[in-house]
């Protein structure tokens, strides 16, 4: 009984999820965008019972964030001195 109501909840968060997602009248693509973004790397979908999962998340896809970011600007400073 349980499980079918775990099963039933999941449906309904996906089924509001997609119904935000596609509402025109809704927010900008930018600001879901955004808050897509802050709520990946803030670690929203991980566990809360869980600190030490909820902290190792952050930290690994900011520190993700920040390496991404780092190459591209090498890439950017590559490209522009032409070397």
């Amino acid at each position: 009984m349980a499980d079918r109501q775990d099963s039933e909840k999941e449906s309904r968060r996906i089924l509001e999820r997609i119904a935000h997602e596609t509402n025109p009248a809704g927010d900008s693509f930018a600001g879901r965008a955004a808050k897509g973004m802050r709520d990946h790397v803030t670690a929203a979908d991980a566990d809360r019972a869980d600190p030490i999962e909820v902290w190792g998340t952050r930290f690994g896809r900011t520190l993700g964030l920040l390496l991404a970011l780092g190459l591209m600007v090498w890439l950017v400073l590559y490209v522009i001195r032409g070397s």
